[in-house]
């Protein structure tokens, strides 16, 4: 029975990885099983060295190795060598990224990355024991229960974070500005991942902020809008705010569809691979069109912005549908397809193409560069650069120059919210900006 790959684009490895389900079709970017090169005499000869060295480990070494971890291990000591976002998922890691795009998953409620060797916070899941606890973006978690993690990959740590709901881990960070190691206690809880949280800005501004781009996202969205437009009458609203800062990705295809709640027809995405044959184009749909119907539209981003939420911004900001305010993104535009290798067997998760914007920028290594830029007043113990793309090791290399690092704090009390006082005054009149609103952009609308 074939089994139908699976494709990436969220950027973060960790408690919200999410992914979309490809049915089989004839592209090697679909199926997953283009038909590799001929190996050479070289490569069966670096095979039968793997081979000799395989049996010199199970015959010599001090204790008696378990086969199934040797060669699990170096099957993703092969993927992890090619970039940061491929590797090989056990039976078990699996399991739990397949829940996980439910939107409801056990854990801590952290983004995290691997940054030379380090766990790397990028964002906590807002309303999770992360969030509620304080840890922020760019924390270096360096202990687990007093165990120190460096060494481990990104999955065995968050394998480690994981456990039965209301049990207790004890997490030991490091942050910039504090010259001490910080001991936080978190309670684990089955985290509920509200895809779409909205409320009115003032009665006259529609606020949407999507936290990640699970299964729910699309739905999330069209009820938001629907409510917010029964709440204020088309004469009073001026206008939507989407807020897609500190979102990590998600769901190929509802990137695709939020995107689709703005656009009445034009591209949204391409993704290409090695071979000009892999190249896939997507474009919007009359059918739902545009939701607002022409109002204005300003889309919050920053340097925790990844993936699905670039696809949305490099989108949005191609068509001129939308005004992008905040800073630079993330960077992750590459595909990762994810190949069910058997029910006890696990996956592997295999960097495929790159993803391109519909003007034909490559955001990888690079991210969106907003309209409008605006900073944060971040406090001093708050870093305000996050991880990027280009800072991983080993990433896939940028198509120009590499931008490395982009402000990701965002306040808790709205009033302190730069980018998002901006985007309302913009809305409301009372500033101005050429960015704002854009020209539409009808060559790439056809």
């Amino acid at each position: 029975m074939h089994k139908a790959p699976v494709v990436l684009v969220g950027a973060l490895a960790g408690a919200a990885l999410t992914f979309l389900v490809i049915q089989p079709g004839p592209l090697g970017i679909e199926t997953g099983v283009a038909a590799p090169a001929p190996y050479t005499a070289e490569t069966y000869r670096e095979l039968q060295l793997f081979g000799n060295v395989l049996e010199l480990v199970r015959a010599n070494y001090v204790d008696k190795p378990d086969d199934k971890k040797l060669i699990e291990s170096a099957i993703n000591g092969m993927l992890s060598s090619l970039d940061p976002h491929s590797n090989y998922l056990d039976a078990e890691e699996f399991r739990n990224m397949q829940a996980e795009t439910s939107g409801e998953f056990g854990g801590l409620g952290i983004e995290i990355t691997m940054d030379d060797g380090l766990i790397k916070v990028v964002a906590p899941i807002d309303g999770t024991p992360a969030a509620k606890a304080g840890i922020q973006a760019n924390d270096i978690i360096t202990d687990l229960d007093g165990t120190p993690i460096k060494g481990l990959t990104i999955q065995q740590a968050v394998e480690k974070m994981r456990g039965p709901p209301h049990t207790t881990i004890r997490l030991t960070i490091t942050r910039n500005g504090q010259a001490q190691p910080i001991d936080v206690e978190l309670t684990r809880e089955i985290i509920l991942v509200p895809a779409v949280q909205s409320h009115n800005e003032g009665g006259d501004v529609g606020y949407i902020r999507i936290t990640q781009f699970n299964e729910h996202a699309t739905e999330g969205l069209k009820q938001a809008i629907s409510d917010l437009s029964r709440q204020m009458p088309p004469n009073v609203l001026k206008g939507f705010v989407i807020d897609l800062r500190n979102n990590p990705g998600g769901l190929l295809d509802q990137a695709i569809s939020v995107s689709n709640a703005f656009l009445s027809r034009g591209e949204i995405v391409s993704i290409r691979g090695r071979d000009a044959d892999q190249t896939q184009r997507f474009s919007a749909k009359p059918n739902p069109g545009d939701l607002i119907r022409g109002k204005p539209l300003i889309l919050l981003i920053n340097g925790g912005s990844a993936s699905a939420s670039e696809i949305v911004a490099g989108a949005l900001q191609d068509q001129k549908r939308a005004t992008i305010l905040g800073t630079r993104s993330f960077g992750k535009g590459s595909v990762q397809t994810i190949v069910p290798l058997g029910t006890s067997d696990g996956a592997l998760r295999l960097t495929t193409a790159r993803y391109f914007t519909p003007s034909g920028r490559s955001i990888q290594a690079t991210g969106i560069t907003p309209d409008i830029e605006v900073l944060q007043d971040a406090p001093s113990q708050t870093s305000a650069e996050t991880t990027s793309e280009a800072t991983l090791r080993g990433h896939l290399k940028a198509e120009g120059p590499e931008q490395k690092g982009s402000q990701s704090f965002v306040p808790t009390d709205p009033k302190e919210d730069k980018a998002l006082q901006e985007a309302l005054a913009l809305l409301r009149g009372s500033d101005t900006n050429p960015a704002f609103p854009p020209t539409p952009n009808t060559a790439l609308r056809n």
